[in-house]
């Protein structure tokens, strides 16, 4: 980031935040993550991981330069999801923007590159994250650098997790 931004509340142009269904029967219940004829237009996953983040645990800040994340929060769990507007051409530069979502609001949470973020577990059980962006983790064979600024131990950082 080039200079001092006073990031403000709001929402970020071009994140997604689209509500799951989860359907139920005898079994349990099914929800679907995502599909390609609901994904934005040129939006293309090419992996996806899992992740699981303890209770009171934070992963980020950080942002990508190139990759687009698709994250799903279905729960078990909740999190409060982080979000700053760092892209100095978009019409929401310096907006700060959070979500609260997992096992009570299932949510998909699409984060464009230059949008800073980070999701933290509020809840008092293990969490659990899907994630399938549309770059490989270090490139093809796990070659190249990773596309990751990481903004989490940066001094006088704007990026604070409350």
């Amino acid at each position: 980031m080039s200079k001092s931004v006073e990031y403000v509340r709001g929402r970020i142009h071009d994140v997604v935040a689209k509500p799951l269904s989860k359907f139920l029967d005898e079994r349990g219940w099914l929800a679907e993550m995502y599909r390609n004829d609901e994904l934005p237009e040129g939006f293309e996953p090419v992996m996806s991981y899992i992740s699981m983040t303890r209770p009171g645990v934070a992963r980020g800040p950080h942002e990508h330069l190139q990759q687009t994340d698709y994250f799903c929060f279905i729960g078990p769990g909740n999190f409060k999801v982080y979000l700053w507007d760092g892209r100095e051409d978009s019409p929401t530069y310096g907006v700060k923007q959070f979500i609260f979502c997992g096992i009570d609001s299932p949510m998909a949470v699409i984060v464009p590159p230059g949008v800073v973020h980070a999701y933290k577990n509020v809840s008092s059980e293990n969490g659990i994250v899907f994630n399938a962006p549309d770059r490989l983790y270090a490139g093809e064979g796990k070659k190249e650098p990773v596309d990751e600024v990481r903004h989490e131990e940066l001094a006088d950082s704007p990026f604070v997790l409350e």
